[in-house]
């Protein structure tokens, strides 16, 4: 349950009927009541949670103006609309009840462009790196860059008027923003880059007079500093002997003003060269203390993080980008700044970073500084900070780091003492903290750890809140510096003092008479506005050993969100946009589920939206290992189907694969009988079950290759010859891809190895997807049992498949099923290679030039492996920068699923194949929908390995 609920409305009856007006109006886009769907959207980045009523994705600006005329009934303007973009903020900006017009799912075009005038006009939901990489052929980017780069949409950006690395000397979005069309109540609307509309010009008059009214009051109240306080911008909108420039009001006013369709927005050159200087320091207060020192050098950007935030990535395994000097040895604490430089002079480029360089040696607590040249190492590194944010929310127990006071912005000299004073008001409340952001400006990101579930904690953030406001003042900073304020907005009147707020309501009541847009925010009537305590928290906790206990653990940094095509991170959200379909999205909906089941309230309708949001998920366990507190949505969905099963029957489809499983070795013992059967009935089985493209039963089994084959137990009592390599298979891949499986022996046996095949036992591969958590736990332990036997032989272990291999590292451990493990192929060969085994050379040209990855290898381990052994067998190849393949398993064989997993194939895979023949597919799931959407012939890497070496054989 919510801790506490929003003020019941009078509008809900009327807003019933608001889906069949808008689609009698001729809105285009998508409507949506589903209550995965808005509970999804009921979180943000922040603590926060609020339920809205309703979602609408508009198709473009036409819709955005049919929604607001449909909205101008009487009964329906009591209704808040609020903009929302990628969810990215901290401060629950984009939460509100009422309708969240969801503008990433289709508004994300660029709608025009000069590369010679250096600006582009876009729709608000792009997000910012797609935006630059398709300014990329141009030369030109947008600045700033936030840390959130890959998810956060520019319409979120002008909303907060976000900085990020190198605001410095770019600017803010403000400094970066020259015009925009803006969609007002009744469907009016205002483009700065037309005349004023007649209905306009009194509105315009009370905004130009508002402006004037509280300008003079706000400079006063506000100090000048680079990340300079904005919405509702008096300074900029009416400057003294100039014309009202209204469209700077929205920058930076979160959406209270009007929804924002399209951005004009400046564009720069990109530099040439950059370089990067790591520096690390004993403690966080020596970075600190050295921010003025760098900043004398005048580079791009001096980003810092503490030793906590440091200890987080260490033992995430991300500091593996820094150079061993700069990573912490023996629990010493060590702190880095980050600091970068950019021109177009390259000579003079490395004189100033030597300089700097010099200067770092000096300083005090400096332990060492590493310089980044190359483009690749640079973005490791960056990075390395980037993802500070989302470590605070991996820690154990029930206090996190939570954002509530953490951009705080005070001039650079001041920096020192301000954290001083901030750390020791926390110390003061027994709180521990984190600390990241940007020296450069004066902005630190601290997330002190609280238990938001707690009345108590609850009470000592408002404590902590109130007293790092005046702590700000005192140091003559700004409370909000950089993520905008959301239901911080409760300062708002006391910061700017009565005068200026004064304006500020007058220029919201021009812009929004009926106070539509977004409200009990930033500005309103005293007790109108969401308060940092009143307003309802989002859960962080449940009971200790809840299987559904990540769910409450996902903060909404939306990391699973980035917009990357490559990037194996959630592919059904980067093929829908729809955020249901993502690890955030479908963590928020098992969260409202699980407390709704908790107390026996979880209803048909619930349990159903819930499934269709998990539904669409492809197991590829991206986010297991990309999210920073992995968020494992497969296995939450593994025990939500185990519940709801036990109420439910299963769907036909699901009964058949588990047989299947459960018989796999029965069929393979008569597999030739089966294959003719299966031959038969495959289209009736296709039929009957709503499955398609079923592969074929192969007739050949790794006996037909000359292999042998024994059971576990015998494999245990025998003595075996030290180049034994026991290779196991999973039902799938002996089933229906015999030619990989001979590929693995064949590879092998050509490196002298002797392989040698283990009897094959179900593993609980489709058990586990499909949620029959006891019929998983049972062939789990059997297939667990067995291992376990065969390596108290000391011999080498193999899978064939990749899946089948980290289902038993990942999905076995979590069952408490933890043991010896079976390696990849590349990683046992990988490790061959440090022993100094000898692989033979093989001609570089009788391969296909790219490897394409199983999702579940990529960008791990197992990638870096294939890479060493094709280096050692002098025959380097190209790794296809690929997402998912689409296939996953038994989801590119459901009817339901044809068109997702079709689209996802087209994310990635499509474009690294186009133009191939043949190409090395390490996944047997890769390989199904390689032959089901391109003309390709796809092999495992070992079948082009062996035939490259049984023919360089043949030709000595």
């Amino acid at each position: 349950m919510l801790h506490q609920t929003i003020p019941t409305t009078t509008y809900h009856t009327a807003l019933e009927r608001l889906p069949k007006e808008l689609a009698d109006a001729g809105f285009r886009g998508d409507i949506g009541t589903d209550s995965a769907l808005l509970a999804a959207m009921s979180t943000d980045n922040s603590i926060y949670a609020v339920m809205p009523d309703m979602i609408v994705a508009p198709r473009d600006g036409e819709d955005v103006r049919r929604l607001m005329r449909v909205l101008a009934a009487e009964d329906l303007r009591d209704i808040p609309v609020t903009a929302r973009g990628g969810g990215t903020g901290t401060n629950g900006q984009s939460l509100n009840s009422g309708v969240i017009v969801d503008f990433q799912k289709y508004m994300n075009r660029i709608v025009g462009m000069s590369v010679d005038e250096q600006w582009a006009e876009v729709e608000p939901g792009i997000v910012l790196d797609e935006l630059n990489d398709q300014l990329a052929g141009t030369g030109l980017f947008f600045a700033p860059t936030t840390s959130t780069a890959s998810r956060c949409t520019i319409g979120g950006m002008v909303s907060t008027d976000a900085s990020g690395k190198g605001s410095r000397h770019y600017g803010k979005t403000s400094d970066n923003v020259i015009g925009m069309e803006i969609v007002l109540d009744g469907g009016r609307v205002l483009d700065s880059a037309a005349p004023a509309p007649e209905w306009a010009n009194s509105m315009l008059s009370q905004i130009e007079l508002a402006c004037e009214a509280g300008r003079a009051a706000l400079l006063d109240h506000v100090p000048a500093l680079s990340r300079r306080f904005t919405g509702y911008d008096l300074e900029r909108a009416k400057q003294p002997e100039r014309e009202l420039e209204w469209w700077r009001l929205p920058i930076g006013a979160e959406g209270t003003l009007g929804l924002v369709t399209r951005v004009r927005l400046r564009l720069l050159r990109r530099p040439k060269y950059k370089r990067l200087i790591v520096i690390g320091f004993k403690t966080f207060g020596a970075a600190l203390d050295a921010g003025s020192m760098l900043l004398a050098h005048d580079p791009l950007a001096i980003e810092v993080m503490d030793e906590w935030v440091q200890d987080l990535a260490a033992k995430a395994g991300i500091l593996q980008a820094l150079p061993a000097s700069l990573r912490a040895r023996d629990g010493q604490p060590i702190a880095y700044n980050f600091v970068e430089f950019v021109g177009d002079d390259e000579a003079d480029l490395i004189v100033r970073v030597e300089a700097l360089r010099d200067t770092a040696q000096n300083l005090s607590g400096a332990i060492a500084s590493h310089i980044a040249v190359d483009d690749i190492e640079m973005a490791a590194l960056w990075q390395v900070r980037a993802a500070s944010v989302g470590l605070l929310g991996k820690v154990d127990g029930t206090r996190r780091p939570i954002a509530f006071v953490e951009d705080c912005v005070v001039p650079v000299a001041n920096l020192a003492s301000f954290v001083t004073d901030f750390t020791t008001l926390l110390s003061n409340n027994g709180l521990n903290y984190g600390m990241y952001g940007h020296v450069d400006v004066g902005c630190l990101h601290i997330r002190p750890a609280l238990d938001i579930d707690r009345e108590q904690d609850r009470a000592i953030m408002k404590t902590v809140s109130d007293g790092v406001f005046e702590l700000t003042r005192r140091h003559g900073g700004i409370f909000w510096g950089e993520h905008g304020k959301g239901v911080r907005g409760a300062y708002l009147e006391e910061f700017v003092g009565a005068a200026a707020y004064d304006a500020f309501r007058r220029v919201k009541q021009a812009f929004d008479p009926w106070n539509h847009f977004n409200p009990g925010k930033l500005v309103g009537e005293t007790g109108s506005l969401m308060g940092i305590k009143t307003t309802p928290f989002r859960s962080v906790n449940t009971k200790e050993n809840d299987p559904l206990s990540l769910a409450f653990k996902c903060n909404g940094n939306a990391q699973c969100l980035s917009y990357q095509r490559s990037n194996v991170m959630c592919p059904s959200f980067k093929a829908t946009r729809d955020l249901r379909h993502s690890p955030k999205g479908r963590a928020d909906a098992l969260r409202h589920w699980h407390q709704a089941y908790r107390q026996d309230r979880a209803g048909e309708k619930l349990e159903s939206d819930v499934l269709s949001a998990l539904d669409g998920c492809l197991g590829c366990k991206g986010c297991a290992t990309g999210c920073p507190v992995q968020v494992d949505i497969p296995e939450m969905k593994s025990h939500f189907l185990g519940i709801l099963y036990q109420k439910r029957r299963r769907p036909l489809a699901d009964r058949v694969v588990l047989r299947l499983e459960e018989y796999s070795s029965v069929v393979v013992r008569y597999r030739k009988l089966a294959a003719l059967a299966a031959w038969v009935t495959n289209r009736v089985m296709e039929k009957i079950t709503g499955l398609r493209d079923l592969p074929r039963l192969a007739f050949r089994g790794a006996g037909n290759g000359g292999y042998r084959t024994f059971p576990a137990e015998i494999i245990a009592q025998r003595h075996w010859p030290e180049d034994t390599v026991f290779v196991w298979q999973d039902p799938f891949t002996a089933l229906f891809d015999t030619q990989a499986v001979l590929a693995v022996a064949d590879g092998l046996r050509a490196f002298g190895y002797q392989p040698v095949f283990v009897t094959m036992c179900p593993g609980g591969k489709a058990a586990h997807v499909l949620g029959d958590r006891s019929r998983f736990a049972r062939q789990a332990g059997t297939l667990r049992s067995a291992i376990d036997k065969v390596a108290s032989t000391g011999r080498s272990m193999v899978g064939v498949d990749p899946a089948f291999v980290m289902m038993i590292r990942q999905e076995y451990q979590k069952a408490g099923l933890s043991g010896p493990t079976i390696q990849l192929i590349q990683e046992f060969l990988s490790d061959e290679i440090a022993r100094e085994r000898s692989l033979p050379k093989l001609a570089k040209s009788k391969l296909p030039p790219k490897l394409f990855l199983h999702c579940s290898e990529s960008g791990g381990p197992g990638a870096s492996a294939w890479k060493k052994v094709f280096a050692a067998l002098g025959a380097p190849v190209e790794i296809a920068a690929t997402g998912c393949c689409g296939m996953a398993g038994l989801f590119g064989h459901q009817k339901r699923h044809q068109g997702l997993s079709k689209r996802v194939f087209e994310l990635s895979w499509a474009g690294q194949l186009a133009g191939q023949k043949e190409a090395m597919v390490s996944g047997f799931s890769c390989r199904c929908q390689t032959k089901r959407f391109a003309p390709v012939r796809g092999e495992h890497p070992m079948r082009w390995i062996a035939d490259a070496a049984e023919a360089d054989q043949r030709s000595r």
